[in-house]
């Protein structure tokens, strides 16, 4: 038995990716030229995962325009205006709003996984974004002729085969990404919204075996961008015991970024449930400091503390940049963090004896 050890997913577009993206909305850079660039960076980003040593990589996200977006890809029945995300330095990210039914994915995460699954020598992991997260474009007036429970069976129908297609592609695992959890109890303290959102995922779940679920996670954080956060003075005492009703075998944790890492450990102890492997986030992505392989294996051996060892995996924080505008964070500085990942859980692992 080793520690696994998995990133989250998003790693930073080269600079010239990103400003041929802006030059393409503008009409400035063709159809062609883009997709060179695009398969580029997906070979780069691949190459360099592979570098770090890590056992499970996955495409960085290179060629999607965010972690939350994708299934808009190609999309005729959305309008601007939907809901908007406050971080803390101050920007937003907004969502569309629905305008006619019914509601379908544009792009599918499988697309990604293969290109990536092609060039790849290691395993490759995918996310996918929550219905959950896809659930806020219904507008609350409604969309005529097409009422929300029909689209949140459409929803229910596509996230399903979001994961099912990855999961038969041959991905390792599938993650979920849950970010708007714990922005659910910032928007909603009595919780309504966070255990709403739990029961939608859960309804995503519940076509999936054993086996199959064994393979599905779940990833949590304050939602890292730009270097900022929205909800990280949110407590974790109020997202946990929701998050882990969640019927997945993997829970992936914010916890680098922590001030109070030992409490938080407490709490995925109390909390989370025997079948579920957590991977506790071990470098933060949001902090240009480039951890040591020691400090990450001090922080393993902490969790060690707290979580069996047959349970304990590490990742990082967030993905380094869930956007693909963000510049905040340099390629080789996530590279390095992800390295530093890998060689200091290979140390913790050695030192716990496993």
């Amino acid at each position: 038995m080793s520690i696994p050890t998995e990133p989250i997913g998003s790693i930073p577009r080269p600079r010239d990716l990103i400003d041929a993206i802006g030059a393409h909305a503008a009409g400035e850079v063709g159809d062609g030229r883009l997709q060179e660039l695009f398969e580029e960076a997906l070979a780069d980003t691949i190459a360099r995962f592979e570098e770090t040593g890590s056992p499970v990589i996955s495409d960085g996200e290179q060629t999607k325009s965010s972690f939350v977006t994708y299934p808009f890809t190609g999309q005729t029945n959305l309008a601007p205006g939907g809901v908007i995300i406050g971080f803390a330095d101050g920007h937003t990210r907004q969502l569309p709003l629905l305008d006619a039914g019914p509601f379908g994915y544009g792009a599918h995460a499988v697309d990604y996984l293969e290109a990536a699954q092609a060039q790849a020598s290691v395993p490759v992991k995918q996310a996918v974004i929550a219905a959950s997260a896809l659930s806020l474009i219904y507008p609350e007036d409604g969309v005529d002729g097409y009422p929300r429970e029909a689209f949140i069976q459409d929803l229910v129908r596509e996230a399903a085969a979001d994961i099912q297609g990855c999961l038969d592609a041959g991905a390792p695992v599938v993650q979920i990404d849950f970010t708007e959890g714990r922005l659910a109890c910032k928007l909603d303290p009595s919780l309504g919204v966070l255990r709403a959102f739990v029961d939608l995922n859960n309804q995503v779940l519940a076509g999936f075996s054993d086996a199959d679920r064994a393979r599905i996670g779940v990833h949590t954080c304050p939602g890292g961008d730009f270097d900022s956060t929205h909800s990280a003075d949110v407590d974790y005492a109020e997202l946990l015991p929701d998050l882990f009703r969640i019927e997945a075998g993997n829970f992936y944790i914010e916890l680098a970024g922590e001030s109070d890492r030992p409490r938080v450990l407490e709490l995925i102890a109390r909390h989370s449930r025997p079948e579920q492997r957590i991977f506790v986030g071990v470098t933060d992505p949001i902090d240009p400091k480039i951890e040591t392989a020691e400090e990450v294996r001090d922080r393993v051996l902490e969790a060690a503390e707290f979580i069996p060892l047959d349970r304990l995996g590490t990742t990082d924080d967030c993905g380094f940049a869930p956007f693909a505008d963000d510049t905040s964070t340099a390629r080789d500085t996530a590279f390095a963090k992800i390295k530093a990942r890998v060689e200091g859980t290979a140390m913790a692992a050695i030192q716990l004896g496993v």
